[in-house]
């Protein structure tokens, strides 16, 4: 290994075709180029390892259900509780006993370019996937709890196959056809969960996309319809769109 150059090295490092014996080998290399990359990989090696503990302990329930006989388990969550505007969107999936996606967490703890890659990998993978959108009407009509419960158990009960049990970010659903168990902060606790809110954030969040083009002086694109100092600015200075959440307080003064 010391006859290799450093450029060579470091191709042989980002081809990840280095072992633990040419390891050895280079820590009695005393070139500073050579240090640099071993430092590098045991960097990327213990990231690594710690990925992969968290997504194994992310599995705890799953494990647990699959044990006892649970073929499908289900993950709920929504998103858009908070907007000022535009749906709640929930989402319902069911995961493969293989699935392996290191990374994955609550979709807010995740950047918008790895929500969008594990979205697709998600939907991918999937056995099952149902996404569901209850819009601002039944929201101001109900309220945004009701509208929440509606749009997860609609995401739900539309699984093919059903699952055999639900596990569900918080909220407890009242309906009987499947068995449900609710997990708090389950989307940083649960695979399936946090594979459901990631679902639900990049469906929610194209969907305001979209509308900003129907509603573009509310530059919904960008705060996705969220309470933000900009919002409320446009709120202020446009009045209310059809898309607005008429019950929501800040809403209420520009009706």
């Amino acid at each position: 290994m010391n006859d290799k150059t450093i450029a060579e090295l470091k191709q042989m490092f980002q081809a990840n075709i280095v072992t633990d014996e040419h390891i050895k080998q280079l820590m009695k290399d005393q070139r500073k180029g050579v240090q640099q990359l071993i430092r590098s990989y045991e960097r990327q090696k213990a990231k690594l390892a710690l990925l992969k503990e968290q997504f194994s302990n992310m599995l705890t329930y799953e494990k647990k259900l699959w044990n006892k006989g649970f073929k499908y388990v289900a993950g709920v969550d929504e998103a858009g509780r908070g907007p000022l505007a535009g749906p709640v969107v929930a989402a319902a999936v069911i995961l493969p006993e293989d699935f392996t996606l290191l990374g994955i967490n609550d979709s807010k703890a995740l950047a918008t370019e790895e929500r969008n890659m594990f979205y697709d990998k998600i939907k991918e993978k999937a056995i099952a996937y149902h996404i569901s959108y209850v819009h601002e009407d039944i929201i101001d009509q109900y309220n945004i709890l009701e509208a929440t419960k509606r749009a997860m158990t609609e995401a739900l009960v539309n699984l093919q196959p059903q699952p055999n049990i639900a596990l569900i970010d918080a909220v407890h659903l009242q309906q009987s056809m499947i068995e449900t168990d609710t997990i708090i902060k389950g989307d940083e606790k649960s695979v399936t969960i946090a594979a459901a809110s990631i679902l639900a954030k990049v469906s929610r969040d194209r969907y305001m996309t979209n509308i900003h083009e129907k509603y573009p002086e509310y530059n919904f694109h960008k705060h996705k319809g969220y309470g933000t100092r900009e919002h409320l600015k446009q709120l202020n200075r446009h009045g209310i769109s059809p898309i607005h959440r008429r019950s929501f307080a800040p809403v209420k003064r520009y009706i």
